[in-house]
């Protein structure tokens, strides 16, 4: 428990003033997060990271990380969707080249896993840079479902959870922590929206909170059925006592996206 406690200290130390900052700053922190993110797939799969499987898998994923603006140098016919497309066929290349020592199956886990890593952390700069007066606040929207969701299943889930929400993925789950989640992640959203100024519709917001809890928890399983799919625990060792990048942003890579559409960004 001594661990678990420093570690969130230390990491929420680090990440909140990137957070307000915003700017370059966060850029950073998401093409950092996403390159570790992307790491431990490789780890999850037993693969070694030097290699050129992960040099690729990693410009994949930092592709749909880094700001739009990072392609302005790009003729103009071109765009982020050519520059991935691209890495995408020397991955398949790679897996002639390399005799099939890189298979069909780790190109489209590469592939299918530097979107779902990359197009996630994108958004948690895109979001906070998104507007000077509105942008801190639209993440701070998106981490309030977030937080209160897992907080809120969790102490639900203990006190009154009786029925199993997905055994075989996630064992402790519950429907009455989850259903208790949703309901209170929808009350702590709409007293937020109606106290910070987040710059778009509150009803929207509010409604959407509703679908975003749920959102939020489908990343959690998703990150849970990817884990008992390799055989480990964490998703990684970075965090002592809390495990991988992927384990404490497994429902932000499936919300924030969701909500930089809500928002129009």
């Amino acid at each position: 428990m001594q661990t678990r406690v420093i570690t969130a200290v230390v990491a929420l130390l680090i990440f909140i003033p990137v957070v307000i900052a915003g700017g370059a700053w966060i850029d950073w922190l998401a093409a950092i997060l996403a390159a570790i993110g992307m790491s431990e797939v490789f780890l999850m799969k037993k693969q070694i990271l030097v290699s050129v499987d992960f040099v690729l898998a990693v410009l994949a994923t930092l592709t749909w990380t880094v700001p739009d603006s990072f392609f302005a140098f790009l003729p103009k016919n071109w765009s982020k969707w050519g520059v991935f497309y691209a890495i995408v066929m020397l991955i398949l290349t790679w897996t002639v080249l390399s005799k099939n020592k890189t298979t069909f199956d780790d190109a489209a886990v590469y592939v299918l896993s530097s979107l779902y890593i990359g197009t996630g952390f994108h958004y948690l700069a895109a979001l906070r840079n998104s507007s000077a007066a509105h942008g801190l606040w639209r993440i701070l929207f998106a981490f309030v479902i977030i937080w209160s969701t897992d907080t809120f299943a969790y102490l639900i889930g203990r006190k009154i959870g009786k029925h199993k929400l997905w055994p075989v993925i996630s064992p402790n789950k519950t429907w009455e922590g989850s259903i208790g989640a949703v309901i209170c992640a929808v009350i702590l959203a709409a007293v937020y929206v109606n106290l910070a100024p987040v710059g778009g519709d509150k009803t929207t917001l509010i409604i959407g909170s509703f679908f975003l809890s749920i959102v939020g928890q489908m990343g959690d399983l998703v990150e849970s059925a990817y884990k008992r799919f390799y055989g480990v625990k964490d998703s990684g060792k970075i965090l002592p006592g809390h495990g991988g990048i992927l384990d404490r942003f497994d429902s932000t890579l499936f919300v924030l996206p969701i909500v930089a559409l809500i928002f129009g960004i």
